[in-house]
């Protein structure tokens, strides 16, 4: 079993933070990962993305030019990123702030207003939050309660 997934957006978005969940999970899980992470200098504001290999077998590199996965929390990451998914791959698109015209043809789409939902529950910095539980319920490769696993053992519980 193999996932690569591409997490892109903006500073400030939990990008990192995300990937990390991801990444945390899977050797929870006992599996091979390797988190990979890019970002601009700007502290808030600037792009910001990482790549995520989950498998149990090795990992043979950091980056993945085709992720069968891609979050994208914002339309600069889109349009910068988007024509990297693989060929029938699931793009887990932020609703909110992304627009369908520049969506990829040939990849499998989530919209999720996540936005909106980080809103609505109280805490608007829990975008990635959301974004990645949409991914975890759709693929299956990783339950909730196990991305919720790693959330509680890498935040202080102040957080």
């Amino acid at each position: 079993m193999r996932e690569e997934v591409f997490v892109g957006g903006f500073g400030g978005q939990g990008v990192l933070l995300g990937g990390q969940m991801l990444a945390r999970a899977g050797m929870d899980l006992g599996l091979s990962v390797s988190w990979f992470p890019i970002y601009s200098p700007e502290v808030r504001g600037g792009y910001t993305t990482c790549t995520v290999v989950l498998t149990d077998g090795r990992v043979g590199s950091p980056l993945s030019e085709r992720p069968a996965s891609m979050i994208m929390m914002d339309p600069i990451s889109m349009r910068s990123f988007g024509d990297r998914c693989a060929d029938g791959g699931l793009m887990v698109l932020n609703s909110s702030l992304i627009e369908a015209e520049i969506v990829p043809d040939g990849v499998q789409v989530l919209w999720v207003p996540a936005n909106d939902i980080a809103r609505e529950i109280g805490n608007e910095r829990a975008v990635n939050m959301v974004m990645i539980g949409a991914w975890a319920a759709r693929t299956g490769f990783l339950t909730i309660e196990q991305i919720a696993g790693s959330l509680r053992k890498m935040l202080p519980e102040r957080h």
